[in-house]
């Protein structure tokens, strides 16, 4: 059974950082495209980061600020988050999608705020 476990929201200041981490389970980690997303309240669920081996990719609102990397050793995926900003306050869901199906982590929230 395919597992995702994320860590490491929390509250931080504007211009912080935080970095999330997501465990995998359940599948061949190497080989899968993980994937960032987050959602805000009221707003839909937003593609944030891709990481497929060595190819990433970011949407605009987080370039030059969020990276994400993975460690195959230990089934996890990164999220490196800096200079952030309170429009990057969501909960934040690590996926993959494993034989034609989707999986998520539970989510760990994230709130930029003084």
């Amino acid at each position: 059974q395919v597992q995702l476990v994320e860590s490491g929201g929390g509250l931080v200041q504007p211009g912080g950082s935080l970095r999330l981490s997501c465990t995998v389970s359940g599948t061949i980690f190497e080989f899968q495209t993980m994937n960032w997303y987050r959602q805000a309240p009221g707003k839909q669920r937003e593609l944030v980061a891709t990481n497929t081996g060595g190819f990433t990719k970011y949407a605009d609102s987080v370039k030059g600020r969020f990276t994400i990397s993975r460690d195959n050793t230990k089934n996890t995926v990164y999220l490196q988050m800096s200079s952030l900003k309170p429009e990057d306050t969501a909960a934040y869901f690590c996926n993959t999608l494993y034989l034609r199906q989707n999986y998520w982590g539970q989510g760990t929230q994230v709130t930029v705020s003084t």
